[in-house]
């Protein structure tokens, strides 16, 4: 962080501002402190008085507080702070035994200082992800959102997992509790990858956090590659099941899609069995009848015998397919979503960005650290009670303790213990002290009386064992480390199978399988077009993302939105789905000659205004598709020979709304239709117009 730069007026009092971290006095050291800091004399600066600089302290370090004391997770033991002061409540209190959760609730609250709904709320969080705590009584729905019971009527306790796997008092690090009057561990010494286990969501200032969960199994057997150096992958795994695709994970910096587990019962039946995480069956049926509101897709009922398994039945009406109606329950509604991942965590005091695989190895290192740890922890206690035993033995067997029988003072008991020992110094495993001859003093006479000494020896000699055993252990560290986490995978692999199924699927188009719930017509009489406009005209079957060619007997046309109800006026002459692909013929009339030509309408702004024909024209045809014999008429004009022709608008090529097209001719043309009408004159003879 920069060095702040303290910006002081002529006449301010500076006596109480601290300068550089130390508190200044006013006269003579003020002047000396200014002298070590440079000053940017600036209207700004000018104006930054001690609020300002007060409050961005405060802000700092509420800011510092809220990353690390709150909402980010630590990589060590892959725990916010809540839920670490939780786990270590529980720890205080186990006994095996099943706890009320109020009083865990209570007992936390001696080391979270924010109330006890959040303690409440993350408890039942954790014992719904099932590895680390143990629920009795109703601890909420994940599948139905359904809240919790108050926290009086539920109890909790560790798994056997967490008991065994999360904690160590002896190696474990303490800090004052909020008030000073407990001890809470700084991070706890887990021996598993609970970050990745877990998954957590955050939010902090200027950052936020969103680690997925990840399944046991994978994660142990990638702990196992990576001290066997070999290459690994995980991917997500999630409660509540349902469907992933993960190929956009990017090793945690990317984003899965999830979708919903569906069936097709029968031909008018789907049945969804699992759902897409952070989804409820109450959010889910919302966005279906959403979608079904707005005419993306149609269903008949829906009925929700969702309790300790999801199971939504959907009926679709008549004429609706079931695999359509999948198709559109991931097209419009939560059934499918994208989960984006961003994992942000504190190391070493400090928030960074990490991947799935540095975290692994992160918390690899820190296995085999605590392993380590516990390895020579083990050893000592080792080594100390076979000090003790060798005591003992000697104490007992060699009669010492006779020896004490004479002494008058407390010096002398522990002189003649000393001096009793001196022949055997070489069978001890380190020199005599004080506690061991107040501890061989506090020996009873029963445990002399009653001494077996090959018992003893025997004791001794497994204990040499057990020494024995764990020196080589601390040796070959790398493959005790394997040891331990294929014993994990034997003992609790089983208990957690992977929920999420890997798949592979492509983005639906909503425009495919959108339902046609929308019948657009026109209403000429009142001008009025759309699904609500209740005319007679066109009746077009649309979906809610299909859009609207206009053409209007002016020469005009634009493409719409669909609407629900739109004035366009009685002057409509055509109204479709637009097509690119689909051919028009169209002939027009200028002041000066009539003009024929076959287009097809392509690119366009919705709602922009386009000419099929000059200004000041009319159109005389138009007709989708190309007519094999187009019937000409002219009006009668003095001295005209010929006042009827056809044509084969075929010979034509296909170009764009806005060409000219091809010269009719210059008489006035009465009609232009695709067969012959009243009036035609089958007698007369008729010439085919020729375009070169």
């Amino acid at each position: 962080m920069p060095e702040k730069k303290h910006n002081h007026e002529p006449g301010d009092d500076q006596s109480q501002l601290p300068l550089d971290g130390l508190p200044v006095a006013n006269g003579d050291a003020h002047v000396e402190a200014e002298t070590e800091v440079t000053v940017e004399h600036t209207a700004e600066s000018a104006m930054r008085g001690p609020l300002h600089q007060r409050m961005d302290h405060s802000f700092l370090e509420y800011a510092s507080y809220v990353i690390r004391d709150r909402a980010i997770p630590n990589v060590a033991d892959g725990l916010k702070p809540v839920q670490r002061r939780i786990l270590w409540a529980l720890h205080e209190k186990d006994d095996g035994k099943f706890i009320k959760v109020a009083n865990v609730v209570g007992h936390a609250m001696q080391y979270h200082p924010h109330g006890d709904a959040s303690i409440a709320d993350a408890l039942v969080n954790l014992t719904n992800k099932r590895y680390l705590i143990e629920g009795q009584g109703n601890f909420g729905n994940i599948y139905t959102g359904d809240p919790a019971a108050a926290s009086r009527y539920i109890e909790c306790r560790l798994t056997e997992l967490a008991r065994n796997e999360v904690f160590n008092d002896e190696i474990t690090g303490f800090i004052p509790s909020y008030d000073g009057r407990n001890r809470e561990p700084i991070t706890l010494p887990s021996k598993l990858p609970l970050l990745l286990m877990l998954g957590t969501e955050g939010i902090a200032v200027g950052m936020s956090s969103r680690i997925l969960p990840h399944n046991f199994f994978e994660l142990i057997e990638a702990q196992i590659a990576i001290l066997e150096k070999k290459p690994f992958k995980v991917f997500p795994d999630f409660f509540t099941g349902g469907l992933m695709d993960s190929r956009d994970y990017d090793d945690g910096r990317g984003f899965i899609k999830v979708r919903a587990r569906i069936k097709v019962k029968d031909d008018s039946t789907v049945v969804i069995t699992e759902l897409p995480p952070h989804t409820t069956t109450e959010a889910l049926l919302a966005s279906i009848e959403d979608a079904s509101r707005k005419g993306k897709l149609k269903v008949k009922s829906i009925q929700d015998f969702t309790a300790e398994k999801v199971e939504i039945e959907i009926k679709t009406p008549s004429g609706v397919d079931a695999e359509q109606l999948v198709s559109a329950l991931y097209a419009f509604t939560a059934c499918e979503s994208k989960i984006d991942s961003r994992i942000t965590v504190i190391r070493e005091n400090r928030p960074v960005e990490m991947t799935v695989s540095e975290i692994l190895e992160e918390n690899t290192r820190q296995l085999v650290a605590i392993l380590k740890q516990e390895l020579e922890l083990k050893l000592r206690q080792l080594e100390a009670d076979l000090h003790f035993r060798t005591l003992e033995r000697i104490f007992i067997e060699e009669r010492i303790y006779k020896k004490i029988e004479q002494c008058k003072t407390n010096e002398a008991v522990v002189k003649a213990v000393y001096e009793g020992f001196q022949p055997f110094a070489k069978e001890l495993v380190r020199e005599l002290t004080d506690e061991d001859v107040t501890r061989l003093l506090a020996v009873r006479i029963r445990r002399i009386s009653l001494f077996d000494i090959n018992k003893h020896r025997e004791e001794i000699e497994q204990v040499q064992a057990e020494i024995a055993e764990t020196r080589k252990q601390l040796k070959n560290l790398t493959r005790y480390a394997i040891n331990h986490l294929e014993m994990l995978l034997a003992k609790y692999g089983p208990l957690y199978p992977r929920m999420t199924r890997k798949s592979r699927f492509d983005e639906v188009e909503a425009k495919e399988v959108a339902f046609k719930a929308f019948k657009v017509s026109y209403d000429r009489e009142k001008g009025y077009l759309g699904h609500k406009a209740g005319g007679e005209e066109f009746k077009i079957d649309c979906t809610k993302f299909d859009k609207l060619l206009l053409v209007f007997r002016d020469g005009h046309y634009k493409v719409i939105e669909l609407p629900e109800k739109l004035f366009v006026g009685p002057e409509l002459m055509y109204c479709a789905i637009p097509d690119r692909e689909k051919v028009f013929t169209v002939a027009y009339a200028t002041r000066d000659a009539s003009f024929l030509k076959r287009i097809n309408f392509g690119g366009f702004i919705m709602n922009k205004e386009y000419e099929l024909a000059p200004e000041k024209s009319k159109i005389l045809y138009f007709e989708e598709g190309t007519p094999e014999t187009l019937y000409i008429r002219y009006k009668p004009a003095p001295h005209q020979k010929i006042n009827q022709q056809t044509c084969k608008p075929a010979q034509l090529e296909v170009k764009g709304a806005r060409t000219k097209g091809r010269q009719i001719s210059i008489k006035a043309v009465s009609s232009i239709t695709s067969a012959p009408t009243r009036g035609w004159d089958e007698s007369c003879t008729t010439t085919e117009l020729q375009f070169a």
